[in-house]
């Protein structure tokens, strides 16, 4: 089965935040988990170089964009490698090949006649002197009321055009702008109607997309999709492959999504595997990001997609909610966000992952406190998990007569590890990490729970074949959570599966090999509580400064 699993690509205009891990961690798990399984894995994304954002903070710094760009696409590819993604190919938008593939595609879209000329009416500042990109207009929503931009509103998700706007102005000078008749192409969005719609009712049969993701789309079908300006008057990206638009550029509408087609091109040619199987109806693709980029990938890539012929529509929406920090909005305007490289220099990127994993908005808007944290990093990794590897491993050490045996694995224990890789595959595959990791703590809650009843210590003196069949279904039990956690927790999986002598992981039960666990540093060390005050501290602290 050829799998492609599609991250959303960040904008190289600043650090990634918390907002970003949260929408793009299951990706990570999903690559990971099927790959253990011996499937096809092509897990592809990037950094967005070329959008307005950009422009805007090399404006703000008098730098160009192009070092705005490097600096953040360096920091978003150091971020993820140390949080263990392990993306096939994580490429940028300003790359030669990303140019060609989207010249390619808006070529093949215009020849089809799915892409027409039309005049239409921008934003134009007469005292900037310019035609604004959308990202230079903001205003009032004229569906929720809400502050938003020219492009989309983040509060009710609509994608807006800057004319929609109320009270509109000029975010480099903050005057009011006017529109202006320009000749821009429109992509024929309305003539997919049908063919989108079909891919809604599939994807509300089988559960496959996020509920936000169904509920988005019908509402955009349910009141007609429109045809959308595909070029702008931008200073970077990619230029209109069209006689008399060479001087514009291609709209993000084409331009971003078709990444995900580029990166898997220049995964291709990286690799000389042939990439044509993640692009054909049998594919099982999987797209993951945030609810704010779902029109983008249930309505817009998909329009594309069936307009130059490629079968491989999004099978799997993976859309996450929004991630508030102590209860309030996160803010990058206000500083009021933790960000990535700022948490991963203090802390174990194992901690990371889990607690971003098991309070998932999966469903609804998920809160990050640093009390919240700090007390799920030592009640539940290290008091738990660290605790149930600790004392099994400690107490084996101490027995010089101790042998790797698994005749003596508790029948009801085995079975259970049984099904939890048939429900922890079934529910990694819907995209239910949260309740896939929390299923797994369960289990290591009741193996606790397991070697207290025992009393092994007790029973090494009055019965030493239950004592060591007791140690042994433990170690039986340690060795299938490695493999069963390392989706979500990788690192602590390859130090606990280094200890057992464990060859590569896969998903299947695995019996321990007969040679005695190594001796190894805890799984996890403890957090003082003390820092959930100073990191509260630091946190008002940047707010402020900003």
């Amino acid at each position: 089965m050829a799998v492609l699993i599609a991250g959303a690509w960040p904008y190289a205009n600043g650090e990634l935040h918390l907002g970003h891990l949260s929408s793009l961690l299951p990706g990570d798990c999903l690559a990971r988990y099927f790959r253990l399984k011996g499937e096809q894995v092509l897990y592809v994304s990037g950094s967005d170089c070329n959008g307005t954002p950009i422009t805007i903070r090399a404006k703000q710094e008098n730098v160009s964009p192009r070092t705005i760009a490097d600096r953040y696409h360096k920091s978003f590819k150091a971020c993820f490698e140390r949080l263990g993604f392990t993306y096939d190919c994580y490429t940028r938008t300003d790359t030669s090949l990303h140019h060609q593939v989207v010249q390619q595609i808006f070529k093949t879209l215009y020849d089809h006649q799915f892409i027409y000329h039309r005049e239409s009416k921008q934003m134009y500042c007469a005292h900037c002197r310019q035609f604004l990109p959308d990202r230079y207009v903001e205003g009032e929503c004229p569906h929720c009321g809400a502050h938003a931009r020219g492009d989309q509103c983040d509060a009710c998700s609509t994608i807006l055009d800057p004319a929609d706007l109320l009270n509109p102005s000029c975010k480099l000078c903050g005057r009011t702008p006017g529109l202006r008749n320009v000749d821009h192409l429109y992509f024929a969005l309305s003539r997919f109607q049908y063919e989108i719609s079909r891919l809604l009712t599939r994807a509300e049969n089988t559960r496959a997309w996020r509920d936000n993701a169904i509920q988005l789309t019908r509402r955009y079908l349910d009141e007609g999709l429109q045809d959308r300006a595909v070029t702008r008057d931008l200073p970077i990206g990619v230029p209109v492959p069209i006689k008399g638009f060479e001087d514009k550029k291609v709209y993000v509408w084409i331009e971003a999504v078709s990444g995900y087609y580029s990166a898997s091109k220049q995964w291709e040619q990286e690799t000389g595997r042939d990439a044509s199987i993640f692009w054909n109806e049998q594919t099982v693709s999987y797209y993951v990001q945030g609810k704010d980029n779902v029109p983008f990938h249930t309505i817009i890539w998909p329009a594309i997609l069936l307009g130059i012929g490629k079968k491989a529509l999004p099978t799997h929406l993976v859309s996450n909610e929004y991630v508030t920090l102590e209860r309030k909005k996160l803010s990058t305007s206000r500083n009021w966000a933790v960000w990535v490289p700022d948490i991963l220099a203090r802390y174990d990127p194992d901690s990371i992952r889990y607690f971003m994993l098991i309070n998932a908005p999966e469903s609804r808007d998920a809160d990050f406190s640093w009390r919240s944290f700090i007390e799920s990093h030592n009640g539940e990794l290290l008091g738990a998990y660290g605790n149930f590897v600790n004392r099994t491993l400690k107490f084996i050490e101490k027995l010089s007569d101790f042998q790797v045996d698994d005749s003596g694995i508790d029948p009801g224990i085995r079975q259970r590890i049984d099904d939890l890789y048939n429900e922890t595959g079934r529910l990694i595959e819907a995209a239910h990490m949260k309740t896939a990791l929390t299923n797994l703590f369960a289990f290591i809650r009741r193996m606790n729970k397991f070697f207290d009843e025992k009393q092994p210590w007790r029973a090494v003196r009055e019965d030493k074949s239950s004592a060591y069949g007791t140690l042994n279904t433990c170690l039986y039990s340690l060795a299938n959570l490695a493999q069963l956690l390392s989706p979500f927790l990788p690192f602590s999986s390859k130090k606990l599966g280094k200890s057992l002598h464990m060859g590569p992981f896969n998903w299947k039960p695995v019996v321990c090999p007969a040679s005695l666990p190594e001796t190894m540093a805890p799984l996890f060390d403890p957090i003082d509580a003390k820092q959930i005050e100073e990191e509260v501290e630091r946190l008002n602290e940047q707010s402020i400064k900003k």
